[in-house]
């Protein structure tokens, strides 16, 4: 996957620096998406609702939290903010993308991305101070970077409806998607471990697509092979720790999300099988 990701890089500076662009297009390379903090509002338990939204330019994409084979993950760093004790991140339901042969997880256009905020000390004000990390397509793909520096002092209890629809666009439950049960088989290969998840639930919709995440930094798991035998929902996929070494894996942590052309469905762990 990183050999993967180099080539693209790669291929994305030699088409940047031989390719006469005109100004439009040069624009676009330099600064293919545009970024703004929503404010949000306060919850009675201390914590505060608030976005990043981010503005692609047409013609781009950018990943979801499990890119694909074919994408560059997003990562956060908020050590120069200040009074924060902890941020959730809440991803809204992504699209699934073919490209050059290889899938990738995404989006296009706008993004709103839900931000729960718990401040070190709740009488006082976030400084929302951080960068965002991530990979975005259009012809090429390129690493590209988000800084933002927001004060959060602005108290309302109202909600913000851009961040509200942004919180009501993710996967099902598992209680609302009825799914009556998840399980995981684990079994060693050669270079790493497979794990072959069982999910019953109800058809959502068109091709299902699966994305199987562990909880383990690092590990590299490949696209999902998927078929459905009646209510069950069946996906595997090989698991290789960068290294080469050997590596656990907690059922409880295991994540699977179901992309279906109905609607998504976010199961979180799975019992043994």
């Amino acid at each position: 996957m990183k050999k993967t990701h180099a080539l693209i890089a790669a291929a994305a500076t030699a088409a940047v620096t031989t390719v006469p662009l005109p100004s439009t297009a040069q624009d676009a390379y330099a600064n293919p998406v545009t970024s703004e903090v929503l404010q949000g509002w306060d919850m009675p338990d201390g914590r505060r609702v608030a976005a990043l939204r981010l503005t692609l330019e047409p013609g781009w994409k950018t990943y979801w939290r499990s890119p694909g084979d074919a994408g560059i993950p997003p990562e956060f760093d908020w050590t120069r903010a200040r009074n924060l004790q902890a941020v959730d991140i809440t991803w809204p339901t992504p699209k699934v993308y073919d490209q050059n042969g290889m899938r990738s997880i995404g989006y296009t256009g706008q993004l709103v991305i839900p931000l729960h905020v718990t401040p070190t000390r709740s009488d006082k004000p976030v400084r929302l101070r951080g960068t965002m990390a991530l990979g975005v397509c259009s012809d090429v793909c390129i690493p590209h970077e988000i800084d933002f520096d927001t004060l959060l002092d602005a108290p309302d209890a109202r909600p913000t409806p851009a961040i509200v629809a942004a919180m009501a666009d993710v996967p099902y439950s598992e209680n609302e998607a009825n799914v009556r049960d998840a399980t995981c088989r684990l079994r060693p290969t050669d270079h790493g471990m497979q794990i072959e998840a069982h999910v019953t639930l109800p058809h959502t919709g068109g091709h299902e697509y699966v994305v199987i995440e562990t909880g383990t930094p690092g590990l590299w798991i490949s696209e999902t092979k998927t078929q459905r035998r009646g209510d069950t929902l069946i996906a595997v996929s090989d698991m290789v720790h960068p290294n080469g070494g050997a590596f656990g894996i907690e059922r409880s942590q295991v994540r699977i999300t179901i992309l279906g052309g109905d609607y998504a469905v976010d199961v979180q762990g799975c019992t043994a099988g």
